[in-house]
């Protein structure tokens, strides 16, 4: 499991437009549609969430939550390891069929941020972890808004490279880890939200050069290219890990990452 080691930046204010990518809903739905299939995969490769970023979202005497776009449950688990009551939503019914394997005391449920399916005001935080640039945001956060009981919390959590460090920079091109936020990048929330504050924990991730290779194979960018993208792409990166940066097959390294933890409260 990752340790973090907190880092916190904290500051309430309006939400934005900046810096974050810029996806038409089209494009938005074709790209996620990437992560339909391969729950085992994505699950087994993908990295987890340090303790420091749930700790930091749950308000005082938090009950229920929702978790929007849980994938395989690696934020899910967070959530249940805090005593919470938690219902987890996705749209892939074989990211869900991993996550009832993980997290079995989740009430699992097929459903979208804008659709989840879930009752009107019976949770006390509703979190979108790694998920909230699939989905409309304003439209998100009606939904939200909806499930969410008054003064509720919403919860958006992004784990990326920490590209501060300059060969993590130059892997984030190669691998085209396009969720790598520009500085200043605040979410955009809907108006039933207020109060928008952050926190950033830096932690790392031990991998190697093989896990970082199954990592891109997790990413939207690969699942969605051709099978000359592909294998330049990975020639790419056996190139940098094995000649350029040294590494020998099975050695472990430290991956830097940070997560950024947003919060909002319902108005």
């Amino acid at each position: 499991m990752p340790s973090g080691l907190p880092v916190s930046s904290g500051g309430a204010g309006r939400a934005g437009r900046a810096g974050g990518p810029k996806l038409h809903a089209h494009r938005r739905r074709e790209l996620g549609q990437s992560f339909q299939d391969g729950g085992e995969h994505y699950d087994r490769v993908r990295p987890g969430y340090p303790a420091d970023s749930v700790d930091w979202l749950l308000p005082p005497n938090a009950r229920t939550a929702a978790d929007i776009g849980a994938g395989t449950g690696k934020f899910t688990a967070l959530l249940l390891d805090r005593g919470l009551q938690v219902s987890a939503v996705d749209p892939s019914a074989d990211m869900l069929d991993q996550l009832r394997k993980n997290c079995p005391q989740a009430h699992a449920v097929e459903g979208t941020a804008e659709v989840t399916g879930l009752a009107d005001s019976v949770f006390d935080v509703v979190s979108v972890a790694q998920a909230w640039h699939w989905c409309d945001p304003l439209k998100a956060s009606t939904e939200i808004a909806r499930i969410l009981r008054p003064h509720g919390t919403l919860g958006l959590i992004w784990n990326q490279l920490d590209t501060s460090v300059a060969w993590v920079h130059r892997l984030s091109r190669i691998m085209h880890a396009g969720d790598v936020h520009k500085p200043g990048f605040r979410p955009v929330v809907g108006p039933e939200f207020e109060n928008l504050e952050s926190h950033v924990t830096s932690w790392q991730d031990a991998v190697s050069p093989e896990d970082i290779m199954e990592l891109t194979k997790s990413r939207s960018y690969y699942l969605h290219a051709n099978q000359a993208t592909r294998e330049k792409v990975m020639g790419n990166l056996e190139w940098y890990l094995y000649e350029h940066l040294h590494h020998a097959r099975g050695e472990l390294l430290a991956l830097p990452y940070v997560t950024h933890t947003w919060r909002a409260r319902k108005a």
